[in-house]
């Protein structure tokens, strides 16, 4: 189960944004020494169950700590399909961490295989092919809960048509664990 930390850290820094709001850090790794490790996550906003913004890391590249800060000031501020968070946005949003696992390759023989193989409900999936790229967390099986949907989906968001399988693009698989709660019931640290 995942640390409420998580939250804390990503509403601090959000909410650093609209004042002098900081956070100790030095106390926190001390606190915490798990957070100066490398991890990835996801920080995804929602405002009255509409999406608000979302931004992540696929691969564990900076420490878990500076990845939650950068990744949740990224999705309130600079998410390219929403405007930024304004203070009237925070009273009704909801805030989640994801911490991602490394991601696995699926080995598939082609597109029925590929969805027998997937897990929904549990698999966030990476599809890589020449100029394309996406990903979709295991979240999303919850608006598209049909691997024929999931993949489909996945592709569009890559750039690409559906029958971009054809050509047998590198499929990923990764697992999260995620946190949430609504914004203003996180405790600041």
């Amino acid at each position: 189960m995942l640390d409420s930390i998580l939250l804390s850290i990503a509403k601090a820094a959000i909410l650093s944004k609209f004042s002098d709001y900081t956070f100790d850090k030095t106390k926190l790794l001390q606190e915490y020494p798990y957070l100066d490790e490398d991890g990835a996550v996801f920080v995804t906003l929602n405002k009255n169950n509409d999406l608000r913004g979302c931004i992540g890391s696929l691969v564990a590249h900076r420490k878990l700590f500076d990845d939650i800060v950068h990744n949740a000031i990224s999705a309130g501020f600079h998410d390219p399909r929403f405007t930024p968070l304004s203070a009237d946005d925070l009273k009704d949003l909801q805030l989640e961490v994801s911490l991602l696992s490394p991601s696995v390759e699926l080995k598939y023989e082609d597109y029925e295989d590929l969805k027998q193989k997937v897990k929904p409900f549990e698999d966030g999936l990476i599809l890589k092919h020449s100029q394309y790229q996406g990903t979709f967390l295991p979240q999303v099986w919850e608006q598209l809960p049909t691997p024929e949907l999931f993949l489909n989906h996945l592709a569009q968001k890559a750039g690409a048509l559906p029958n971009i399988y054809k050509e047998h693009p590198s499929i990923y698989r990764y697992k999260v664990d995620k946190i949430s709660e609504k914004f203003d019931a996180v405790l600041p640290l």
